[in-house]
């Protein structure tokens, strides 16, 4: 592995900031479209959940095994109008109370993000409020947050899900530090694929979890790939492992072989989030992604955090999936922070864990 030179820290304050009066009552709509979610969210004063709505879309693509861009797309264009209505009606307000309209940029499939930045931009324009573009990554670092406002910085959060697996120092709202990230398949892609193979359905992480619960997690010692190197992982070669064992042992029950390909997996994970809190002072680990659902990881950390003399935050299963209250509550810190997002701001499908050029 090439050496890495030391992540940059990212301070996304400004020292002169619009004019838009942000608050503890500022009410932020949040939507987010980034892949097979339709969701939308009302969110005050950066940590107050008023309502939020999440319109899956697992049947669409469980018989293609996977997320597919088109049908993605246009089950955003039918869901999202009804799913922001009822987010509303939800929340008991007038669209005139609205202050902000929040939506994520990137990253994710682009044409799922455009249905998401054009609704958001139209309504911005038609109730004359600010526009604010959300970095879907960065939106995941305050999942936590909003079931525990009084989370004490900095901390270290795991951000794990299908398509991220990294590591971010957060010394507060707007200024993060990426530590470090996956080298190639990402924890919740490995959970897929892993799955996939085995034919257990999608999305493979709920199916694995599932099927693990009835297995040993010491039945086969799949290896941890760079467990002393570092703050990156690598996921390719334990996808490859276990492929690789089904092959010589073809009736090898399925529960251990999910059950230990999971431990291996949160064993690595937990293991450098506690070497992550470790190098930088962090007074507690968070979870973010959809991967921090995982039963197992989430009880990993915990108890890894109790033997630190660290807290554990752990968000709700609903904060870890893709929704839009988290990217409600990152818009309400951007617009403090930043001021409104230009309205000719587009879509970025590979958008990074960086400030804005």
């Amino acid at each position: 592995m090439t050496e890495r030179s030391q992540p940059e820290l990212i301070d996304r304050r400004r020292t002169e900031v619009d004019e838009v009066a942000v608050g503890p009552d500022t009410l932020v709509l949040g939507i987010e479209t980034s892949c097979d979610e339709t969701a939308a969210s009302l969110v005050m004063g950066g940590s107050d959940i008023v309502s939020s709505v999440v319109s899956s879309q697992i049947d669409l693509h469980a018989s293609f095994g996977g997320v597919v861009p088109e049908i993605a797309s246009r089950a955003h264009l039918d869901l999202l109008n009804p799913v922001i209505a009822r987010a509303i009606v939800e929340a008991g307000v007038d669209d005139r109370r609205i202050d902000a309209v929040a939506c994520t940029i990137g990253p994710g499939l682009i044409g799922a993000l455009l249905v998401g930045v054009s609704a958001a931009k139209a309504l911005a324009l038609a109730w004359d409020v600010p526009f604010v573009g959300v970095n879907h990554l960065e939106a995941h670092l305050y999942a936590a947050l909003l079931d525990d406002p009084t989370i004490e910085f900095p901390i270290v959060v795991l951000l794990v899900s299908g398509g991220h697996t990294m590591l971010v120092e957060m010394q507060e709202p707007g200024v993060y530090r990426l530590l470090g990230q996956t080298i190639d398949d990402a924890a919740g892609e490995a959970f897929d694929k892993v799955a996939r193979y085995l034919g257990l359905g999608y999305p493979g992480g709920p199916a694995i979890e599932r099927i693990a619960l009835e297995g040993d997690p010491a039945a086969i010692r799949f290896p941890r790939a760079m467990r002393g190197e570092g703050l990156d992982f690598s996921f390719s070669g334990l996808k490859t492992s276990v492929i690789n064992y089904v092959r010589k042992h073809p009736d090898v029950e399925t529960a251990d072989l999910s059950a230990s390909f999971q431990e291996a997996v949160v064993d690595v994970l937990v293991e450098k989030a506690r070497r992550a809190a470790v190098e930088v002072g962090a007074k507690g680990i968070a979870l973010g992604g959809g991967v921090a659902a995982n039963g197992r990881l989430r009880e990993a950390m915990l108890g890894a955090c109790a033997e630190d003399g660290i807290h554990g935050y752990v968000p709700s299963r609903d904060m870890c999936t893709d929704n839009a209250a988290m990217i409600a509550a990152a818009g309400w810190h951007r617009l403090r922070l930043d001021g409104p997002t230009p309205l000719d701001e587009g879509a970025h499908p590979n958008l990074k864990l960086a400030p804005p050029t």
